[in-house]
C-alpha cells in the first residue's frame, strides 16, 4: 500500500514538474532571445542560447526609451488602483457579508452580473463619461474606474463569511462598532485573501495595455506597455530588442509573486470556504 501511495506520488510530481517546465518555457525563450542578435533569432533549427550574450540590447533600450519614468508611471497607477480596489472592495463584502439590510441578496447579484458584461460593451459610455470630467489623458482615465471591482466584492465576501460570527458577537458584546470591527478584527484576518486580491489587481493593472492605448496621448504618461509598443514598427520589428523590452516589464512581475506566493496559495484556498 505503501509503495502504491509512494508510486501515485512521485508520478503526480513528475507531471507536474514537467507541466512547470512547459509553462516556464516561454519566459525562458523570451529571456534567451533578449541577448540574442536579430538574425539568431530566426535560424533553423532555433537554437535556445545565445552565440553571445549581447547586453547591448539592453542598453539600447534604455537609450532609446525614458523606461524610468514608465516605470514610475505604470508603478504610481498600479498601486493607486491596489490601494483603491482592495479598500472599497473590502467594505462593499463586509456589507454583503455581514450586515443585514433591505435587498442585500438583490443587490450582490447585481454586482456579480456585471461581472459577466464585457469591458469593450462599456468602453465607449466609459470613454464619454471620462471626457466629461475632464479626465483623459490624465492617470486617474486609469485609476479610479477600476477601484470598483465585482470580482473583489465576491472574493473577500466569500472569505469573510469563513469568520467565525463568535467573534464578532464578542466584540459588539464589549462594545465594537461595526467599522472598529472591520479595521481592527475583520482586516488582519483577512491577510491572505486581501493579499491574493493586490496580487491579482497589481498584475491585472501592470499588464494592461488597452486602457492606456485610449486615455493616454502625452509621451511623459505612458506606462510600460505602451512604452514596449512604440518598439514595433509599421513594416519591420527587431524582436531582440522587443524580446528586451518584454523581459524588462515581466520579471519584476515574476519576481512579486515569487515573494508573495505564499499567501496566494492560502488565499485562493481560504476564499472558497464558507462557515
Amino acid at each position: 500500500m505503501k509503495e502504491k501511495k509512494r508510486a501515485t506520488t512521485i508520478v503526480m510530481y513528475g507531471f507536474l514538474t514537467i507541466m512547470a517546465l512547459f509553462m516556464i518555457f516561454p519566459l525562458f525563450w523570451m529571456v534567451m532571445s533578449s541577448f540574442k542578435e536579430t538574425n539568431e533569432l530566426f535560424t533553423i533549427p532555433p537554437k535556445l542560447f545565445p552565440k553571445e550574450f549581447k547586453w547591448e540590447n539592453y542598453k539600447y533600450m534604455f537609450q532609446e526609451a525614458p523606461w524610468g519614468l514608465y516605470f514610475f508611471n505604470t508603478i504610481k497607477i498600479a498601486v493607486s488602483v491596489v490601494i483603491g480596489q482592495v479598500f472599497i472592495s473590502a467594505m462593499a463584502a463586509y456589507a454583503f457579508a455581514r450586515l443585514r439590510f433591505k435587498g442585500r441578496e438583490i443587490i450582490f447579484a447585481v454586482v456579480l452580473a456585471t461581472m459577466m458584461v464585457p469591458y469593450h460593451v462599456t468602453m465607449i459610455p466609459t470613454f464619454q463619461l471620462l471626457r466629461q470630467l475632464g479626465w483623459l489623458n490624465t492617470h486617474l482615465a486609469l485609476i479610479v474606474p477600476p477601484f470598483f471591482s465585482a470580482f473583489g466584492v465576491f472574493m473577500l465576501r466569500q472569505f469573510f463569511l469563513s469568520i467565525p460570527k463568535e467573534l464578532e458577537e464578542s466584540a459588539i458584546i464589549d462594545g465594537a462598532s461595526y467599522p472598529r470591527i472591520f479595521f481592527s478584527l475583520v482586516l488582519p484576518m483577512s491577510k491572505p485573501s486581501i493579499v491574493t486580491l493586490a496580487i491579482f489587481t497589481f498584475i491585472g493593472t501592470w499588464n494592461d495595455f488597452l486602457g492606456p492605448l485610449i486615455y493616454l496621448n502625452d509621451d511623459k504618461l505612458k506606462t510600460l506597455t505602451l512604452g514596449l509598443n512604440s518598439f514595433q514598427g509599421t513594416y519591420t520589428t527587431q524582436w531582440n530588442y522587443m524580446m528586451a523590452g518584454a523581459a524588462i516589464v515581466t520579471i519584476p512581475i515574476v519576481i512579486i509573486f515569487l515573494l508573495s506566493q505564499k499567501y496566494y496559495v492560502s488565499g485562493l484556498m481560504t476564499s472558497g470556504m464558507k462557515e
